[in-house]
């Protein structure tokens, strides 16, 4: 995989989840800095999802490890979008409590794709 985008990933994933925990601790709500980080990480998916599937063919290790690979490259970019659409209906400081939750979920599935491309690449 391209290690500057999944850097960038884990990057604004975890400044996204600081901004997040901040907000949670502060009793705020969403805003237009924590939608610019969320909009920044977004950006890191969408570029990590069309290299993946440029090189998803390069996989080895059968049908099943690409199937796993392109099912979490077309996964991820989804995520940030849900929750913070979940967040702008939430009204309650526990909105930031699920943007915390998805950014989890994406540095996890990204560690996962990156262990993935590692393995049989």
């Amino acid at each position: 995989m391209l290690t500057p985008v999944t850097i960038v990933v884990f990057a604004a994933s975890a400044l996204t989840a600081l901004v997040a925990l901040f907000y949670l601790w502060r009793n705020r709500i969403l805003d237009d800095w924590l939608l610019g980080v969320a909009a920044v990480l977004e950006l890191g998916l969408l570029v990590q999802t069309v290299v993946a599937l440029f090189r998803v063919g390069s996989v080895s290790g059968g049908g099943a490890e690409q199937a796993t690979f392109a099912a979490y490259a077309f996964t991820l970019p989804v995520i940030p979008p849900a929750v913070v659409f979940l967040a702008l209906k939430e009204k309650t400081r526990w909105a930031m409590g699920v943007i915390v939750g998805g950014v989890f979920a994406v540095a996890v599935m990204t560690a996962r794709l990156a262990q993935i491309w590692g393995m049989h690449a």
